[in-house]
C-alpha cells in the first residue's frame, strides 16, 4: 500500500515542480497539473509537530503552521516561509478570530484537505514536578483548557468551509496521559487531552455526514521538550517495546490518518506508545 511517504532513508529533493498558482506537476516530466495538498499545523516549530511539518512537506503538501515563536527556517524547514507561517499563542482564545483570518487569507478560497490541532502544554511546577489538582492555578487550568481544547474546536468550526470543500481531514493530538493518571503529566493537562479524545468522538459524529473525517492519535513516550528529565529511566522499562518514540514515528501515523489510505477510519483514537497502554 503506497500511502505517498517520502523516503525513510534520505531527503531527496522534489521531483515535483510547483507553479504559482500552488499547482504542482506529479513528476518532472510532462504529466498533468494537479491542485496541491494543503495542511494547517499547529505548534510545529518542534518535536512532534516540526517531524508532522517535514513529512507532509516531503510528501509535496504546502504546510501553513502556527507555533508561538517567530518563524525560523531551521526549525521549520519546509517551504512556508513568511507568507505561510502564523506566530500566535493559542492559549488566548481571543487571538483564534484573527488568526483562522489570517488562514483563510493564505488559503485564498482553496480547500483545505488537513487540519492537525497539535499545539499543546504540559507545565510542571518550578522544580519541574507534576502539577497536581490540589496545586493547579486557575490562570493554569484556563490557559491549558484554551490551547490543548479550546483552540482545536474553534479551528475547526472556522475552517469548515475549507474543510468540507475537499473532504478533508482533521487529526487532534491526545496523550497517554488522558486515559489514566501519569507520572509526570499535570491533572490540567491531562483533563485537558482526555476532553479532547471526547471532542474527537463528538466532532467525527457531527462532521461526517459533510464528509471531513475527525480522528486522534494518542502519544505515549516521544522524544520531545515535554518529556520529563527521569522519563526514560522511569518508565522505559515499563513499555514492552522498551523504548521512547520519536517524533517521526508519531507523523507517520498522522500523515496515514489524512492519506486515502484512512478515507473509512474517522472517530478513532490511536495510541502510539510501544505498548504502553497495555
Amino acid at each position: 500500500m503506497n500511502l505517498g511517504l517520502p523516503d525513510d532513508n534520505a531527503v531527496t529533493a522534489q521531483s515535483s515542480e510547483t507553479d504559482a498558482r500552488g499547482l504542482i506537476h506529479a513528476d518532472g516530466g510532462g504529466c498533468p497539473l494537479r491542485e496541491r495538498k494543503t495542511l494547517v499545523l499547529t505548534g510545529a516549530s518542534r518535536g512532534i509537530g516540526r517531524a508532522t511539518g517535514r513529512l507532509f512537506s516531503e510528501a509535496g503538501w504546502r504546510i501553513i503552521s502556527c507555533a508561538r515563536q517567530p518563524f525560523d527556517a531551521v526549525r521549520c524547514p519546509w517551504d512556508s516561509e513568511g507568507d505561510s507561517y502564523i506566530e500566535v499563542d493559542l492559549s488566548d482564545h481571543r487571538t483564534l478570530p484573527r488568526v483562522i483570518a489570517q488562514i483563510k487569507e493564505r488559503l485564498a478560497g482553496a480547500p483545505l484537505q488537513g487540519l492537525i490541532n497539535n499545539a499543546g502544554n504540559s507545565p510542571k511546577t518550578p522544580n519541574g514536578a507534576r502539577l497536581t489538582s490540589l496545586a493547579t492555578s486557575v490562570d493554569t487550568w484556563m490557559s491549558v483548557f484554551h490551547l490543548n481544547l479550546v483552540a482545536p474546536i474553534l479551528l475547526a468550526q472556522g475552517l469548515f468551509d475549507e474543510l468540507k470543500a475537499a473532504s478533508g481531514s482533521i487529526v487532534n493530538v491526545t496523550s497517554i496521559a488522558g486515559a489514566r493518571v501519569h507520572p509526570f503529566a499535570g491533572t490540567a493537562y491531562a483533563t485537558s487531552k482526555a476532553a479532547l479524545a471526547c471532542l474527537t468522538r463528538e466532532m467525527a459524529h457531527d462532521y461526517a455526514s459533510h464528509g471531513i473525517r475527525v480522528n486522534a492519535i494518542a502519544p505515549g513516550e516521544i522524544k520531545t521538550d515535554i518529556l520529563s528529565p527521569d522519563t526514560e529511566a522511569y518508565l522505559v522499562p515499563k513499555i514492552p517495546l522498551r523504548r521512547v518514540g520519536t517524533p517521526e514515528e508519531v507523523a507517520k501515523v498522522i500523515f496515514f490518518l489524512c492519506s486515502d489510505a484512512a478515507s473509512y477510519v474517522t472517530g478513532a483514537e490511536v495510541p502510539i506508545n510501544g505498548g504502553q497502554h497495555l
